[in-house]
């Protein structure tokens, strides 16, 4: 049982949210409400008058650049003359109480003046499309990319079999059960303190002084446990309106909760994408090329969307083996609400429309979806889709095979003919694949520090934010068995960019490979140090025949111990402290592609696998169900099945909703599905009992054999729910998510 999950069960643990100082004060922003417009009257005199209002600002009191934003510093935290989408923040409200600060929201009086705006990404790329930012030589065009093996188009030329199509998906929320929130307040000293729900704390103390103007070593961000992030905390949320808050009125904490609303309004989401795919084959199957175009609608801010658009572009030819590829990625500003990290980061997008290439190459050829998928399979030592070569490992063949060993695609036929009347069922099968860390150009680091206290027990800095994940229990379990301790002689120390070293963000399907490392090297250094303190109360002059025993180091040669909280007590503080790094490993040698990528390309390290879904179509209503669903993985040897499976189930949920229910429903930059009554999510009643299979697998780099799969999971539903509505209802979905009336019709033509 994970070390956390009494407190969590109980109600003990703490998160930013149940944080409230005494005497606390509140803030809240004022958002624009129209997708593009420019600012002609802010008049705030009745809010400042409002009872209890202690500060009301705007543009004019913001220090420094006033722009945040990861790698591209184009959102500005308070809006001076232009809005550029409706969650756009115009203005900030200081108050003693959430009722006044609410009363003062209401009586500010923002005029705007609506200006033409651009909400379709192809259009957003016409020469005279309105601008989303002025004065930018490539006008609505962020970025542009270009990955290219062999020669895709000659190739195309060649081949036996050429398959083409126009495949979207749409935005999606997070839907995080703890809405964007934190605490700040501006110390005496100088310094100022922020506890933030967020997944990157010691980067957000660069994006606010950046931003705010202020000295980073000035900063000091706590991250307690995450109720959710899913990417969706990846970045600035929160961080700087609370920062300028504090910044304004010092000395007082400062609380910030975004509603449910508000962060469907201001929150990032995942890009909607519209991808044209030409896939080609020889006559018995065998790829043979690929071209690829992918558009990514990034919303008015920058955010990580290159970045994003670059994994998708990536992974755009799937865990496949293809000689020849083109794949061209382009980002457009639109005035739609800010396109950021979600789990899968842009690999969402490029799984479902090359899996669904590969199901019309499939029915071209007269293949077997899942057998054409298993002659392709990328094994170890072959050059991937962009011509970095797969390492050696449990490949995505061994999961496919996995899979079509599993009852449900092996006795699809019987399951298909039992099904109820006014029902048809259909089975769907996809492979996936999904790089880990960082990415070449971009150091993966992590620094880990472990100390023995004075009690005999270990504190376990974790560096790197927990937001559901179990990253954090699953650290304690490591260094428990890195140091044959009981995981209840460990603590946990939740990120402080005071007292932990930097560590990087939580994302990536990095923390547990990366962290994991750097705090095994840091076990080690305590053992060596342990064992040598220990010699000399055993009077052993051979340390390393010393061992580490629960509570105590004992020398089998003479079955003395001495107990680790006598061994503390002798040593200062400085020497019960062991810090190590680590830093994943990259690419050597890389393809001369996508150069106009400095971060983040390409991955060397890959977790693989396939998803099985079984699906049942009403033909009264079109409605379509998930009902079994089967997910075999290789992502390193495993260090909790239990943990693995959770991440399967929740990723697994995640593409379940992306496929058939989730759809904010833009309508010219609004979100008509603004909360949780209206944006449909799976709940347990919708989803299946998932059956997961981990493969035996290893990574010699990784802490114990493990790789990150964090992410791998969420990429199979879609394509796999969409080929099994094809086997069922003889529906070919283009875009997610698919609705019941696409199916109805579908039915109604084909058997018209």
């Amino acid at each position: 049982m994970r070390i956390d999950a009494l407190d969590k069960a109980c109600g003990r643990e703490r998160y930013a949210v149940d944080e409230t100082p005494p005497d606390c004060l509140w803030a809240g922003a004022l958002r624009a409400g129209i997708p593009h417009g420019r600012i002609t009257a802010l008049d705030a005199a009745r809010a400042r008058e409002t009872p209890g209002v202690v500060a009301v600002l705007t543009r004019a009191d913001v220090p420094g650049t006033n722009r945040q934003g990861i790698v591209h510093k184009d959102q500005p935290v308070l809006c001076g003359n232009r809005v550029r989408h409706c969650g756009d923040a115009v203005s900030l409200v200081v108050a003693e109480s959430r009722d006044a600060l609410a009363q003062a929201l209401s009586r500010i009086r923002l005029t705007l003046e609506p200006l033409p705006g651009v909400f379709d990404p192809a259009k957003a790329l016409a020469p005279d499309a309105p601008l989303v930012h002025s004065g930018r030589d490539d006008g609505n065009l962020l970025a542009r990319g270009l990955m290219e093996k062999g020669d895709a188009p000659a190739a195309l030329a060649r081949c036996a079999v050429v398959v083409e199509g126009r495949f979207e998906t749409p935005m999606q929320e997070h839907a995080f059960l703890e809405p964007p929130n934190g605490l700040a307040r501006l110390a005496p000293s100088g310094r100022l303190d922020l506890v933030v729900s967020t997944q990157a704390p010691f980067r957000d103390r660069f994006e606010i002084g950046q931003a705010l103007g202020i000295d980073p070593q000035r900063i000091r961000v706590r991250a307690p446990y995450l109720g959710g992030g899913f990417g969706g905390k990846d970045g600035a949320t929160v961080q700087c309106l609370l920062a300028l808050a504090a910044l304004r009125v010092p000395g007082r904490w400062i609380k910030m909760v975004w509603s449910r609303e508000e962060t469907f309004l201001a929150g990032y989401k995942r890009h909607r994408a519209v991808m044209d795919i030409r896939l080609g084959a020889d006559a018995d199957g065998t790829l043979a090329a690929l071209e690829c175009r992918m558009l990514f609608d990034v919303g008015p801010y920058a955010h990580l969307s290159a970045e994003i658009m670059a994994l998708g572009m990536e992974h755009a030819a799937g865990p496949y083996r293809i000689p020849n590829t083109r794949v061209e990625g382009l980002c457009a500003y639109t005035n739609n609400p800010v396109g950021g990290a979600f789990r899968g980061f842009g690999v969402v997008q490029a799984t479902f429309a090359m899996e669904r290439a590969m199901d019309l190459l499939a029915g071209r050829l007269g293949r077997d979806p899942a057998g054409l998928r298993r002659q392709n399979a990328l094994r170890a030592g072959e050059a991937n889709g962009v011509g970095v070569s797969a390492e050696p490992g449990t490949d995505v063949a061994a999961c496919l095979d996995a899979a079509m060993a599993h009852p449900l695609w092996a006795e699809r036929k019987a399951w298909k003919m039992a099904a109820p009347p006014f029902i048809r069922r259909g089975v769907g099968l996809t492979a996936m694949h999904n790089g880990m860390g960082y990415g070449r150009g971009l150091p993966d680091h992590a620094a880990a520090k472990l100390e023995l206290t004075r009690q005999g027990t270990f504190r376990l800095y974790n560096s790197v934010p927990d937001m559901g994940q179990g990253n954090a229990p699953t650290f304690a379990a490591m260094a428990a068995k890195a140091l044959n301790q009981p995981q209840t002689a460990f603590t946990l120390l939740q990120p402080d960019t005071q007292r932990c070293p930097p560590a990087g963000s939580s994302s990536a399907s990095r923390t547990t490979y990366t962290f994991g490392n750097a705090l095994l090297g840091a076990c080690r250094a305590m053992a060596t140090k342990l064992r040598h303190r220990a010699s000399l109360a055993l009077l052993c002059d051979e340390p390393d025949r010393l061992v580490l025993v629960p509570g105590a180091v004992s020398d089998p040669a003479t079955g003395r111990a001495v107990p680790l909280a006598v061994l503390a007590g002798f040593l200062s503080r400085d020497d019960r402290i062991c810090i190590d790094q680590h830093t994943m490993a990259v690419v050597q040698n890389p393809p001369a592609t996508g150069r106009e990528f400095r971060f983040g390309f390409p991955h060397r390290f890959y977790a693989y696998g396939a998803c099985l879904c079984g699906v049942e179509v009403d033909t009264l209503t079109g409605t379509a169900r998930l009902v079994q669903c089967f997910l075999a993985v290789a992502c390193g040897k495993v260090f909790s099945l239990e943990g693995v499976e959770q991440q399967l189930h929740g990723a697994a949920a995640q593409g379940a909703g992306l496929a058939l229910y989730e759809d904010p429903v833009l309508q010219d930059g609004h979100m008509r599905a603004g909360d949780l009554c209206t944006y449909l999510l799976p709940t347990a009643a919708d989803l299946p009992d998932m059956d997961c299979l981990a493969l035996d697998d290893d990574e010699p780099t990784g802490p114990m054999g493990l790789k990150g799969m964090g992410e791998i999971a969420v990429h199979g539903p879609g394509p796999a729910v969409a080929q099994a509505l094809q086997d069922a209802a003889g529906f070919f979905a283009t875009r997610l998510p698919v609705s019941p009336e696409q199916v109805l019709a579908a039915m109604e033509d084909a058997f018209s």
